[in-house]
């Protein structure tokens, strides 16, 4: 487990670091994560065509006990995270920040937020009522979610992030602090430091340039 994690960490890195050179400004974020090429023949002529990393299909629970899927974010960006309720170390601060994004885009209908709890034991669906309620977010704007353990952990490799038990840690889990930017078709945009105010503050401005630049396509 801990290997896969570490596996994990360095690709992001690497993802990260390459995004970094392979766009010159906010207006032209890259398609993160694996990509696979493949042939396509077109009008008779055979073209290299690539298919990019997506998010899988997914089905979990929120703080209404309503079902929430791939299809729940199909019109929009969305920003989710790892988390859970009792974290002791930096969910606080993901959580802080997370709200001025919550606050920047609440009328934003195209962007939404997702968190998954990864204490699938303790955070019930009343306790991530509680925890959202407390915060004061609309549940249809902000999903707490829960799920099987293994359905939680599974995701976040699809996000290429960590999410594990650790009894080391504190809290006994060991998860990202990332914040991670995933467009209408599935497709990781960005990661940002969710404990940073600067990297959030980042994650503002690239998201408004995928807004603008979709308005005007469209």
């Amino acid at each position: 487990m801990k290997i896969k994690i570490l596996n994990l960490i360095v690709l992001v890195v690497i993802i990260s670091f390459f995004s970094c050179i392979e766009y010159q400004s906010e207006n032209n974020l890259p398609i993160l994560g694996p990509r696979e090429p493949v042939e396509k023949v077109v009008d008779g002529k055979t073209i290299i065509d690539t298919i990019y990393h997506s998010i899988p299909n997914f089905s979990f629970t929120n703080q209404d006990g309503n079902e929430v899927t791939n299809k729940s974010f199909s019109n929009g960006y969305y920003v989710t995270d790892f988390f859970f309720t009792s974290c002791p170390t930096i969910c606080p601060v993901m959580t802080k920040n997370m709200l001025q994004l919550y606050d920047e885009f609440e009328d934003e209908e195209k962007v939404l937020f997702l968190s998954h709890t990864i204490d699938t034991r303790h955070d019930s669906v009343a306790v991530l009522k509680k925890y959202a309620t407390k915060i004061d977010v609309k549940s249809d704007k902000w999903h707490f979610v829960t799920g099987s353990k293994e359905g939680i952990y599974d995701i976040a490799e699809s996000y290429l992030v960590s999410a594990a038990e650790d009894p080391n840690s504190p809290g006994g889990y060991i998860h990202s602090g990332a914040f991670i930017l995933v467009d209408p078709l599935g497709h990781i945009r960005g990661y940002y430091d969710g404990t940073q105010p600067q990297a959030v503050d980042k994650l503002k401005r690239e998201l408004k340039a995928l807004l603008k630049k979709d308005e005007k396509v469209n």
